[in-house]
């Protein structure tokens, strides 16, 4: 795993199946910055991941084609729904990256995404990039889709509660 960062941003839509409220969607138009984490897959692991995203059974091979010779859109629709959307993002030491996403922030309507989704991004940007609950509450109120009903103090408080459950490989650093 490595932390990288994506021109673009996020966004909350929808309703997640697992968490409630809001699910995370990437929109690589957008202005801005979006923290990620970077993970060297088998085309296999990544077909599989894709399959249980789009909840489609596993097992299958995605044909991702050529991904030098990407469409004028330069991205993979594999369907019309959540998470069926497949863009590439650069290239790590030879290797493609790709994540998953709708194929248009417009798809879906903004919501706002669950208290316990929002503890797991805050652990997660917490032990890939090291941010403090401030810098997580201000990368989040950012995200179309978070407020209302999430407030910036809010945010705070849902990152200090993530770090406390969660202190991540720098705690007891100051």
């Amino acid at each position: 795993m490595a932390p990288i960062v994506l021109a673009g941003r996020i966004y909350f839509a929808g309703e997640s199946l697992v968490w409630g409220g809001g699910m995370a969607f990437y929109d690589r138009d957008a202005k801005g910055s979006v923290a990620a984490r970077a993970y060297l897959l088998t085309l296999g692991q990544f077909s599989d991941i894709a399959a249980q995203e789009m909840r489609r059974a596993p097992g299958q091979d995605l044909d991702l084609g050529n991904l030098g010779e990407l469409g004028d859109e330069g991205l993979y629709r594999l369907g019309p729904g959540r998470y069926e959307t497949i863009i590439p993002v650069g290239w790590r030491a030879g290797f493609p990256m790709l994540t998953i996403t709708a194929s248009s922030p417009n798809e879906l309507p903004l919501a706002p995404p669950s208290r316990a989704y929002l503890s797991s991004i805050a652990a997660g940007l917490r032990e890939s990039h090291g941010w403090t609950p401030t810098q997580i509450a201000e990368y989040l109120a950012d995200a179309p889709g978070v407020a209302p009903p999430w407030s910036h103090e809010g945010l705070v408080a849902v990152a200090d509660a993530a770090m406390v459950a969660d202190p991540g490989p720098l705690s007891g650093v100051d």
